[in-house]
């Protein structure tokens, strides 16, 4: 019993002795100036770009590329369906040809709209789920977008993504160097 009396008279002294403690003047050791990337454009007066901030671009980013890739399906003699709207898991359902007398199984294309020079793309946990689910099936497609709205042609990758994501990931950055090693060019 005696050590708890010991104990509490000492917590006692400390909380009384912290009654007079005083902050002191803050010292700043740094700091920092965040400045938008389109402001300085504006004020060196230069033209509008395209901007990944920008909602209105990259909805028009988006809709060029799905143009691209569609454009390239179609010259390869597929039935191509945007399905995109139908929020499915992927932008385009693409039917090749009969082989033989035998459909194959329908591309599942996700497309993938970024402006040129960008470094990375953004794919959504439940585009990756279906990517892993459909195997052979799923395309991720790229397309740069140059500020004057031409397109490249698109870059194909199969079986783009090996594992599921995270439980808790809504969303995972992928660079896009690192896509291109493995894409097919135009397949």
């Amino acid at each position: 019993m005696n050590d708890l009396q010991a104990r509490l008279d000492a917590r006692t002294k400390e909380l009384h002795a912290m009654r007079h403690v005083q902050n002191g003047t803050p010292v700043v050791l740094g700091g920092a100036l965040v400045v938008p990337a389109g402001l300085l454009r504006q004020l060196r007066g230069e033209g509008p770009t395209l901007s990944a901030a920008d909602a209105a671009a990259r909805q028009r980013i988006e809709q060029l590329a799905m143009q691209a890739v569609m454009k390239a399906e179609a010259a390869k003699g597929h039935r191509v369906v945007d399905v995109s709207a139908e929020k499915c898991g992927w932008d385009v359902s693409s039917y090749p040809p009969p082989v033989n007398g035998v459909q194959p199984d329908p591309r599942h294309i996700e497309v993938k709209g970024r402006v040129k020079g960008a470094t990375t793309i953004t794919v959504t946990r439940n585009e990756i789920l279906y990517a892993v689910n459909q195997g052979k099936k799923f395309v991720l497609a790229i397309v740069f977008v140059d500020p004057d709205d031409t397109t490249t042609a698109p870059h194909y990758l199969l079986n783009p993504f090996q594992r599921e994501p995270d439980w808790g990931a809504a969303s995972v950055n992928y660079s896009i160097a690192d896509l291109l090693k493995r894409a097919e060019g135009n397949s």
